[in-house]
């Protein structure tokens, strides 16, 4: 049966940094109405094992099913290398992931076939990336670097600390060294960093923002399958749910969508159904 295009959108992450991609869909498609989960009880999934990942995000997808939604966004650079095939296989609505967009921008912006990949250890662990690419262009040449330090100091707000810069410049110098031209920024937290790393890569590396390219590609297929609210309807909202934590949230998910949100409830998931 075909959802209902005036149904919301609903988006899950780890914790709070799939809201950079909530802040993307928003800015494209300002009248859908979204519904966020956080799974801030169990964050990070960037530091746990493919399986414990996939059954997390199925618990995270049920749980957004329940409330009625007509597309899921794995809006978790971690879940969507491990987790979006048993996803797409359980359930039968629309899925989208962050890899694939992102992977399809670097090569549309590459000059040199040299992309860089910034991501937490499980993502450049999962090779996501690289096979996304590698699989539309097979000369192309992909350098992964983990960068585990970079999700505290977003979520702390030292988007321009010193401390960061060195981090970053320390991060970054090993991919620099391989002369990439393209980097993607394979971490929903890392579009805060935008701005911080361009100072370092300069205007010779184009900077990928996989929560961008992830919203640029959910609003064009919900357009193909007609599943897009009408445009004359009122603004969109946005109902976030957590399972831990609601004020640390909200005192962060202001700076991560630049808008606020509707109050955040907390709520437990149930265990996934067989």
């Amino acid at each position: 049966m075909k959802p209902d295009s005036q149904l919301p959108i609903g988006v899950f992450d780890s914790g709070i940094g799939g809201l950079t991609v909530v802040r993307e869909l928003h800015r494209v498609l300002p009248n859908e109405d979204i519904i966020y989960l956080g799974d801030t009880a169990r964050v990070p999934y960037g530091t746990k094992s493919p399986d414990t990942v996939t059954r997390f995000a199925c618990e995270d997808a049920q749980f957004l099913i329940q409330q009625k939604v007509k597309a899921l966004v794995v809006a978790c650079n971690t879940a969507s290398a491990w987790a979006l095939p048993a996803l797409q296989q359980r359930f039968s609505l629309p899925i989208f992931g962050v890899i694939l967009p992102g992977a399809r921008v670097a090569l549309e912006k590459t000059r040199n076939r040299r992309i860089g990949v910034i991501g937490t250890a499980s993502t450049v662990r999962s090779k996501a990336y690289t096979n996304a690419i590698r699989t539309r262009d097979e000369g192309a040449k992909v350098f992964s670097e983990a960068c585990p330090l970079l999700v505290p100091l977003v979520e702390e707000g030292l988007l321009d600390h010193a401390a960061t810069r060195i981090i970053l410049e320390e991060y970054l110098r090993p991919l620099l060294r391989k002369q990439i031209d393209t980097l993607i920024l394979g971490c929903t937290h890392y579009p805060l960093l935008k701005k911080a790393i361009g100072k370092i890569t300069k205007r010779n590396v184009a900077l990928v923002d996989s929560a961008e390219c992830c919203a640029a590609s959910v609003a064009e297929s919900l357009a193909q399958f007609k599943l897009l609210t009408p445009q004359n309807t009122r603004k969109g909202t946005l109902r976030p749910y957590v399972t831990d934590d609601t004020e640390r949230f909200e005192a962060m998910a202001e700076r991560f969508l630049g808008f606020p949100t509707e109050q955040t409830w907390k709520v437990e998931l149930p265990a996934l159904k067989e």
